[in-house]
């Protein structure tokens, strides 16, 4: 996890740093429905290679916000959730869901 010295002073730019990016988004999307698996991840989020994945997961892993929970069975299987932290940002993504379609309605 990140250290509070770590971050911005801004807590808008905390927020952006921590989930900011497209991919992270699309993950926080997935995982507010159910715990998924890598390749279920990888196939659903089209364009997103298996690198950029990995290395989003991790961070999200390290920052918090997700769980990866390892199966012991062969061969072994690892699925990804919102943690309980994660899960706090379910109103965020539900704001950004609202305003998309309000866009949408406005604009499309």
């Amino acid at each position: 996890m990140v250290t509070k010295e770590e971050l911005p002073a801004c807590p808008v730019a905390t927020t952006v740093q921590l989930i900011g990016s497209k991919w992270k988004l699309l993950i926080m999307r997935n995982l507010l429905v159910r715990p998924w698996r890598f390749n279920e991840l990888r196939k659903d989020l089209e364009g997103i290679s298996q690198k950029v994945l990995t290395d989003s997961l991790r961070s999200m892993e390290k920052d918090g916000i997700i769980t990866r929970t390892v199966y012991p069975e062969v061969p072994p299987r690892v699925e990804y959730s919102l943690s309980k932290l994660g899960e706090s940002l379910r109103p965020v993504m539900d704001a950004m869901e609202k305003w998309g379609i309000d866009y949408k309605a406005q604009n499309g």
